[in-house]
């Protein structure tokens, strides 16, 4: 099934996994992208895993916010997460509950756009109570898998 999000071609599929999974060839049930930003968006923490110049991975919880059918972050120049996302932006992403799942892989580019940083604070605002200000980063999906219900509705996401 073929769907247009955020201007980006995107395929609606089953993932690719060992047939002992059990998941479903047939599309019945599968979940919608409403699902996933109606979970994203509300979240107040997000596990980030990026990786490091050396190839060591890091996991951190982080802030975000949900805008424009994306996903995004911030933190320091100087932190772990900076310094990594400089280097390599390959990233993963995902809510703190096993249950209502929401993984994001993809990679990240800096929001550099005024009036975008401004709409971002905005948000962060109204959902933390505080201006997040720069660096910005917003997660740019290559794959989003989602389930509520596994193996019955588990749903995979593929942007060209």
């Amino acid at each position: 099934m073929a769907d247009q999000i955020a201007g980006h071609s995107v395929q609606r599929t089953r993932p690719f996994v060992e047939d002992s999974y059990g998941i479903p060839e047939h599309s019945a049930g599968m979940l919608t992208w409403e699902h996933v930003a109606a979970r994203v968006a509300p979240s107040r923490n997000y596990w980030l895993s990026t990786v490091s110049p050396e190839g060591r991975p890091h996991a951190m919880p982080v802030w975000g916010v949900w805008m424009d059918d994306h996903l995004h972050f911030g933190g320091g120049r100087g932190t772990r997460k900076a310094k990594n996302l400089t280097a390599n932006p390959q990233v993963s992403i995902h809510l703190e509950d096993g249950w209502d799942v929401v993984i994001i892989e993809g990679t990240v580019e800096e929001v550099l756009d005024l009036e975008i940083q401004t709409r971002l604070d905005d948000l962060y605002e109204e959902k933390y109570g505080m201006r997040h200000g720069t660096p910005v980063w917003r997660v740019v999906p290559r794959r989003v898998f989602a389930w509520t219900d596994f193996p019955n509705d588990t749903t995979c996401w593929r942007f060209n």
